[in-house]
């Protein structure tokens, strides 16, 4: 671990070690330790609110970030919705606290590393992030922005369960009634993402009407 940027606490047992057999998760993505003399470059960084989750990220901009309103995630953050940056796995580096971090698996209500989960600090419960198979969800309430530019990166492209919503939110952005591309607009929405939508749903019953009559 010379060479590595991790620092641990020592607490819980965890003397920042990647090595052994218990060890193996923190050697793959999102939780494995980028050597300094690697090529990670660091553009933010991150923690929970005792800090003892400290985290850095290497993208200037997610892949897109959300406002999500459903009830699970009113639930789990205790606020009227989500908002939440999507990231590469190898997007993020921790620097401290792998042997504070908590799993949930929301569907079956377990604590076992079950792909997807909620990843929590252990400690303060802060939310870290949503493990999925192929990417994680950062919630960018816990990045120290430098610049009105850098927390411009991470505007909302759009709302997902907008009819799940506790209040309104008149922003102009687009408002799905679940996850967006796959459910409907409401009226709310933009006329111009509206007739986007429409003529996207059009193509795809064009296409399917075609592959039937071969």
């Amino acid at each position: 671990m010379s060479n590595s940027t991790y620092t641990a606490n020592g607490e819980n047992g965890d003397q920042g070690s990647t090595e052994g057999e218990l060890n193996e998760w923190k050697q793959r993505p999102p939780y494995r330790v980028h050597d300094k003399a690697g090529d990670f470059e660091v553009r933010y960084e991150g923690s929970c609110h005792c800090g003892k989750v400290r985290y850095q990220l290497s993208r200037e901009k997610p892949l897109d970030a959300k406002f999500c309103h459903c009830t699970t995630c009113q639930k789990i953050h205790g606020a009227p919705f989500q908002w939440a940056a999507i990231f590469h796995k190898d997007d993020i580096n921790f620097t401290h606290g792998h042997h504070d971090l908590g799993w949930y698996e929301s569907s079956e209500k377990t604590c076992v590393h079950k792909l997807p989960c909620k990843v929590s600090c252990a400690y303060c419960r802060t939310p870290i992030m949503d493990e999925g198979r192929n990417m994680i969800l950062l919630f960018p309430t816990l990045i120290d922005f430098k610049t009105p530019e850098d927390r411009k990166n991470f505007d909302p492209s759009c709302h997902m369960f907008y009819t799940r919503r506790v209040l309104d939110i008149n922003d102009g952005k687009p408002k799905w009634t679940g996850i967006n591309d796959s459910s409907d607009l409401i009226a709310d929405s933009p006329q111009d993402a509206v007739n986007e939508l429409k003529r996207k749903r059009q193509d795809e019953e064009q296409d399917k009407s075609k592959k039937d009559q071969k």
